[in-house]
C-alpha cells in the first residue's frame, strides 16, 4: 500500500482539482474506509412493506466505488446504529466485511476496527451523516459527509460530497481516495475487463 501504482488518468486530475491539497493528503492516507448506512449508503429512507419489514435503497455507483476501493487494497467496513437485514444482505451482494449494525458507540467501533488491523485512527476515514457520528467524525484521519446532513455535523468534516447521500456520495467519496492514492486511473482498465459481471 506504501507504493503507489505510478500511473494517472485525466479523471484524478479533475477530481483532485475541487479539493485542498491538506484534504487531498488525508485521503492520501486512508487504508481503511468506514461507512455510516442510513443517510449515506442510502437517502434515509425508510419503507415499510405490508408486514413491517424496513426496505431501503441502495445506489448501484456507490457500490462501485466500494468494489473499487477493495481492488486496491483499500478496507471497507460499514457500521450503522441500525439493525436491518436489507443492510445485511447489500454489504453481503457486495464482499463487504465486517459489518458492524445497531452500533451507537461509533467511535469505540471504530477504534475495535483499527486495533485489529493494526491501524492508527488516523489511517480510517469515516463518512456520517448525524449526531451519532460527530465523534467518529472528530476523531479519524479523514472525515466525510453529505450535503444533505445538518449543518453542525457537515462542519465537523474535512470533506463534504456535492452528491446527496444514496445519490452517489459514497462513489464521490470513493473516487476521492483512490485519486488522492493515484489509483484511480488503474481502476479504468481493471473496471472495462469486468464490466458487466460484477453485482455493483
Amino acid at each position: 500500500m506504501n507504493d503507489l501504482p505510478g500511473f494517472s488518468h485525466p479523471a484524478e486530475a479533475q477530481i483532485l482539482a475541487r479539493v485542498s491539497p491538506a484534504v487531498c493528503e488525508r485521503a492520501r492516507a486512508v487504508r481503511m474506509m468506514v461507512f455510516d448506512v442510513d443517510g449515506v449508503l442510502t437517502d434515509g429512507s425508510l419503507w415499510y412493506a405490508e408486514h413491517g419489514e424496513a426496505v431501503k435503497p441502495f445506489n448501484a455507483l456507490d457500490g462501485h466505488g466500494l468494489r473499487l476501493l477493495r481492488e486496491q487494497g483499500i478496507r471497507v467496513a460499514w457500521v450503522s446504529g441500525r439493525n436491518s437485514a436489507i443492510t445485511a444482505r447489500r454489504a453481503a451482494e457486495l464482499g463487504i466485511s465486517p459489518v458492524l449494525q445497531g452500533i451507537h458507540d461509533k467511535i469505540t467501533a471504530l477504534e475495535d476496527l483499527a486495533r485489529d488491523a493494526g491501524l492508527t485512527l488516523q489511517a480510517l476515514g469515516y463518512m456520517g451523516d448525524d449526531i451519532i457520528d460527530l465523534p467518529a467524525l472528530q476523531r479519524v484521519g479523514f472525515a466525510a459527509s453529505v450535503p444533505n446532513a445538518p449543518l453542525y455535523v457537515s462542519q465537523a468534516a474535512h470533506w463534504v460530497a456535492t452528491r446527496p447521500g444514496g445519490s452517489g456520495a459514497v462513489r464521490e467519496c470513493c473516487d476521492l481516495i483512490l485519486a488522492a492514492q493515484g489509483r484511480l486511473g488503474v481502476c479504468f482498465t481493471s473496471s472495462l475487463s469486468t464490466l458487466g459481471g460484477a453485482i455493483q
